[in-house]
């Protein structure tokens, strides 16, 4: 039994079948073994046909004993032999639908996480969740009856081959049948093939409302737009609705001509060795048989078919993957990446002048939020824009590298941007606070300490251990912001940037918070972002930018004697006139 999900490798993103056939070469092995272990199964099925009809043919009508015990033996093997290959196939099939679909969603989980905030700007949510719902069902359908198809050709050609052999004609009819059948079902699978990307975007369109629906729920109700939004939502979902009806009847019609065409192949080939036995042209035991290929025969077509019909419905699905993994980021890696300077770095910000110092913590604050969000960005590497991209500065050499110039994966892990829009994911209170495995309990003990949220993991008798909801929705907004702090301090990373790290908790925490923060990040840079004068006072030195650009610096207590402005900015109180 392998383990589940496995490494995937860089998944193909050219086109639907390419990822299509990547997927099959990653699985090679297992479609392999399906197709073999199915196929032995038909082949079996087969060779009950030939065997029956071959006992028909010997002694065993005139009541020979030990033909009788001799044929008994070899149906009864090829019985035993059949039903032991049931559990093997299926086995090999259910794994081939979660192995095709594990991967499937693991590659769009990966290149979500590497796309960041660019992925919601350049696809809507509805897509992304799509494809973890609906879209790798589709994929894994598909692989889970792909051993079907290589079956199902291994049972027509044993049947061709046997009835060549029998009888010329009958080994052609079903040499040129089987193509025909195929064949006639195209137009229908093209039509399916339509009809069901038009439902699929539709349903995506659908999700992606009822997305936003939920997370502006509140906002909604605030402003009495419940029914302009439940109009247009019952609208989308009709859309919906019409389009899975068509969907339907192209899916009714392609089922009923998979049973019609080999039903009537079966008539046919029946219909044809009555004659030839009634004219002598076979015997009786080869009509037997062939009575038995036929219905071996029928269900390899209508496998085909249905492979087919699946086929149509992950190259749709698949489609709609290879669109998000062809996103590309924002801020995409440079093609020649520059050296990585040695730590520690002061971070600089050419834009506005303000520069982290890499040791200590200094304040960052902004008369216009606007600006503080573009500084944060701008220093994060959320933002880029020339001329202004933030700089990582070697203390020691004076170095100077642009952030844009190294591989985000490194600057993601030097320079950490923790924002009150990050999210807190479900799963246990220690899985979401570790930065990784092993992480001693001491540790987290610490950071939970310096974010002040141990009443937070007091709550719960399971400490540690509690289960945390979707977003964290059991604790208030306070309580999700120190679970985030306290998250990102267990980071360590070499640069902190803290956007307004305790605007929703009380003054208590707040002061505890100022008090800890300085203390936990002893010997690293901190950026902290805020207005708060209890975080600014103990901070080691504050910028204070007006109109995008440093216009002063100094320690918190200093500025608020020297700068009327800062004063006002950060106590919200108006400036004195004529004062600058």
């Amino acid at each position: 039994m392998r383990t589940l999900p496995q490494p995937i490798g860089v998944p193909e993103r050219r086109s639907a079948d390419r990822f299509l056939w990547w997927l099959a070469l990653s699985e090679r092995r297992s479609l392999l073994w399906s197709g073999a272990a199915t196929g032995a199964f038909m082949v079996c099925g087969v060779l009950i046909s030939a065997a029956l009809g071959a006992a028909l043919d010997s002694g065993l009508v005139r009541g020979d004993m030990g033909a009788l015990l001799t044929w008994s033996g070899v149906l009864s093997a090829l019985v035993v032999a059949a039903v032991a290959l049931v559990p093997v196939s299926h086995r090999a099939d259910c794994f081939n639908w979660y192995a095709s679909a594990y991967r499937t969603i693991q590659a769009v989980t990966e290149h979500s996480v590497r796309m960041g905030p660019t992925l919601t700007r350049r696809l809507p949510s509805g897509e992304v969740v799509a494809v973890g719902t609906e879209d790798i069902d589709r994929i894994g359908d598909f692989y889970e009856a792909a051993g079907q198809i290589l079956s199902s050709l291994v049972a027509v050609a044993a049947v061709s081959a046997l009835m060549l052999t029998s009888h010329a004609t009958f080994g052609l009819v079903v040499l040129v049948a089987v193509p025909l059948i195929m064949t006639g079902m195209v137009p229908l699978l093209r039509l399916f093939s339509r009809r069901q990307e038009h439902q699929r975007d539709r349903q995506a369109e659908l999700t992606t409302l009822a997305t936003d629906l939920v997370a502006g729920l509140r906002v909604l109700r605030g402003v009495g737009g419940e029914r302009t939004v439940d109009h247009r939502y019952r609208t989308a979902s009709q859309r919906v609705r019409a389009a899975a009806m068509r969907v339907g009847w192209a899916d009714a019609a392609l089922n009923a001509v998979r049973e019609l065409l080999p039903g009537l192949l079966l008539v046919g080939i029946v219909w044809y060795g009555a004659r030839l036995a009634l004219a002598g042209e076979i015997t009786v035991g080869q009509l037997v048989a062939f009575y038995g290929y036929t219905g071996t025969l029928s269900a390899a077509v209508r496998h085909l078919i249905h492979a087919l019909s699946l086929l149509v419905s992950a190259r749709v699905a698949a489609g709609r993957v290879v669109r998000v993994l062809g996103l590309e980021h924002d801020h995409p890696d440079p093609e020649h990446p520059a050296r990585e300077p040695a730590a520690p770095c002061d971070l600089h910000d050419p834009g506005s002048g303000v520069t982290i110092g890499a040791h200590g913590t200094t304040g960052v604050v902004c008369a216009d939020p606007a600006d503080a969000t573009a500084i944060a960005e701008r220093l994060g590497r959320y933002r880029d824009e020339e001329g202004a991209d933030a700089v990582l500065v070697d203390t020691s050499t004076g170095r100077a590298v642009r952030l844009r110039d190294l591989p985000r994966a490194r600057v993601r892990r030097r320079v950490l941007l923790a924002s009150n829009d990050a999210h807190l994911f479900s799963g246990t209170l220690r899985d979401e606070l570790s930065p990784g495995p092993g992480v001693s309990d001491e540790r987290l003990a610490e950071v939970v300490r310096a974010a002040h949220a141990d009443d937070v993991v007091r709550q719960s008798a399971a400490g540690l251990d509690a289960l945390l909801t979707e977003r964290g929705r059991e604790y208030s907004g306070g309580q999700q912001q120190r679970l985030r702090l306290a998250r990102a301090l267990a980071l360590d990373p070499e640069v902190l940037l803290l956007v307004e790290p305790a605007s929703a908790v009380d003054a208590h925490s707040e002061a505890a918070i100022a008090a800890q923060l300085p203390v936990e990040r002893a010997g690293r840079a901190t950026g902290l972002v805020t207005t708060s004068p209890l975080l600014l006072d103990h901070t080691d030195r504050v910028q204070f930018v007006e109109e995008g650009r440093l216009v002063a610096e100094g320690a918190h207590r200093e500025l608020l004697a020297a700068s009327p402005r800062y004063a006002a900015t950060v106590l919200r109180a108006v400036p004195t006139e004529g004062k600058t």
